[in-house]
């Protein structure tokens, strides 16, 4: 099945350049290929909607239609660093109690230290990569409504097809537009109801924004194929179920009253889907990840015909240095870069009782004096391009591991969190059976099981560092306790010292970049900045 996803990929890849000009327009973004066909030349074939849908799934993935660099899709940024995924997990985790990245470049460490801005290059490339992305959705969704497939002249089959392929790219926009929700709340709001031609899009409010995102999610909910039968890493009815929960435990971040009891209604539908937890933990990271058990969504990455510099590449790479052997994690290389802080190593065990805690500590120091130097701080093995089976992935370079982004173990920690905070609709004898299920996996039997007195939010908060670090969810996770900024909880590097200092609540919001504010006078920019 992960064959057949890259075949169409690389379809799509090269096909994408003769179409990306007009979508691009409605958010007045620049395209790069000179060789533009019309949109009628695109879709009046219907062999055309699968390859443009594979472009839409590797905007995940890819940065422009070379592979890991050369015909950039976005003008103006750095193609190595411009991968959304990689993006993505600097802006969640590198703020965070979780991560630091040793390199040189200050933007990155502004970031580690909690103190960005609106020029700050990652965040910027951020807000362009999910513009980006909403833009060939659009686009999409634009030329497959009813009325233009009757246009083109498609039977009934192959409308009902590219209306199953009209709603995963639904949900791909709606993915982009809950991650703009996340890290900058109000922001500009373009659909496919919108003309195309370059305008100046209206700001949309972030509480009416997670509205949209919901309305799209629960209108597409029983459109998509139903859980486990789609092809592989495309989304299905249990990937919207996982996003419709994500979004309404933190409704109260985005402005919302407390959608505890939806949120339980939601993580419990993909629990009762069939999806089992993976017995290693470690198989989910690896290069063979796509046969492990609890992964409900997974942007696949692929050493030969999937490569960018982000994503897992740059998971896998930039974790090794010092007395680590690349070898050993299937790679030529490493990139001597990330490292966990101390806060996040002492929320395991002392000893090696709990699989999950994967650190390199070999010529390490836990804590952390400076972020470039490399010694300072434990490096993470979680991320590898080794198999279960044995052997390494297919380059030395680029990983065959996929990226999960919802998994089995997250709804369990989902629903236990929204027991907790009063959600009806389940139950509390639930909620600590699901949330030991994970730990007995994690210690290879029940002696890291809890009691139901010992689950308490505080404890779903650090469970869900031990299970889920270094995924993307952290920074998320700490704003929706009240501890991302302020001083009820001070971690290394937090406000720019190693000792920690409390943070301006600002600081919960990414800004918006400065090139869309100055383009565009219908912004206003976020509180703060």
């Amino acid at each position: 099945m992960k064959t057949k996803y890259y075949k169409i990929l690389t379809a799509a890849v090269i096909f994408s350049s003769m179409f990306i000009t007009g979508c691009l327009k409605d958010l007045d973004t620049l395209p790069l290929d000179p060789d533009v066909f019309s949109s009628e030349k695109v879709y009046n074939d219907f062999d055309n909607y699968e390859k443009v849908l594979a472009k839409l799934y590797a905007g995940l993935a890819l940065t422009g239609q070379k592979g890991p660099d050369g015909d950039a899709d976005l003008r103006g940024l750095d193609e190595g660093f411009s991968q959304y995924l990689r993006e993505y997990w600097y802006a969640q985790e590198l703020p965070s109690d979780e991560a630091v990245l040793g390199w040189g470049d200050a933007s990155l460490a502004l970031l580690a230290k909690m103190n960005f801005s609106p020029s700050n290059e990652f965040t910027t490339v951020m807000y362009s990569r999910i513009f980006y992305q909403i833009a060939l959705c659009n686009e999409f969704i634009r030329e497959s409504s009813d009325a233009k497939l009757t246009e083109y002249g498609f039977d009934e089959t192959q409308q009902t097809t590219i209306g199953l392929y009209r709603a995963e790219a639904r949900f791909l926009r709606a993915l982009s537009y809950y991650h703009a929700l996340d890290l900058f709340g109000n922001v500009p709001f373009v659909t496919e109801e919108d003309g195309v031609g370059a305008f100046l899009p209206e700001q949309i409010l972030r509480a009416d924004l997670f509205d949209y995102v919901e309305g799209e999610l629960l209108d597409i909910e029983n459109v998509l194929m139903a859980p486990k039968t789609n092809v592989y890493g495309r989304v299905d009815r249990a990937s919207a179920w996982m996003l419709l929960a994500r979004l309404y435990l933190n409704a109260e971040v985005y402005e919302k009253a407390a959608k505890y009891t939806e949120t339980i209604t939601y993580a419990k539908k993909v629990i009762d889907a069939g999806y089992v937890l993976e017995d290693n933990y470690a198989h989910m990271f690896m290069a063979d990840n796509h046969t492990a058990d609890g992964i409900i969504f997974a942007v696949p990455f692929d050493g030969v015909n999937s490569r960018s510099w982000g994503g897992t590449t740059f998971l896998v790479n930039a974790s090794i240095g010092g007395t680590m052997t690349p070898a050993n994690y299937g790679v030529s290389g490493g990139w001597w870069g990330l490292r966990a802080k101390p806060q996040f190593v002492d929320k395991f065990p002392a000893d090696n009782s709990d699989k999950r805690k994967m650190f390199w500590t070999d010529g390490q120091k836990k804590e952390i004096a400076s972020l470039t130097d490399w010694t300072g701080g434990y490096a993470v093995t979680k991320w590898t391009n080794m198999k279960s089976t044995g052997g390494a992935g297919s380059n030395g370079t680029h990983p065959d591991t996929d990226l999960p982004v919802f998994r089995l173990a997250d709804a369990y920690l989902m629903y236990a969190e929204a027991v907790l905070r009063g959600g009806t609709g389940g139950s509390a004898s639930a909620a600590l059976g699901y949330v030991n299920d994970i730990r007995t996996k994690a210690y290879d039997g029940t002696s890291g099981n809890i009691a139901e007195g010992d689950m308490t939010l505080s404890f779903i908060l650090d469970e869900r560092a031990r299970e889920l670090y270094w995924e993307g969810y952290r920074r998320t996770d700490l704003i929706r306790y009240g501890l991302f900024t302020g001083g009820a909880y001070i971690w290394t590097w937090k406000g720019g010292t190693q000792e920690g200092l409390a943070t301006d609540d600002k600081f919960n919001l990414y800004p918006i970049p400065d090139a869309d504010m100055g383009a565009n006078p219908n912004l206003d920019q976020n509180p703060g900045y």
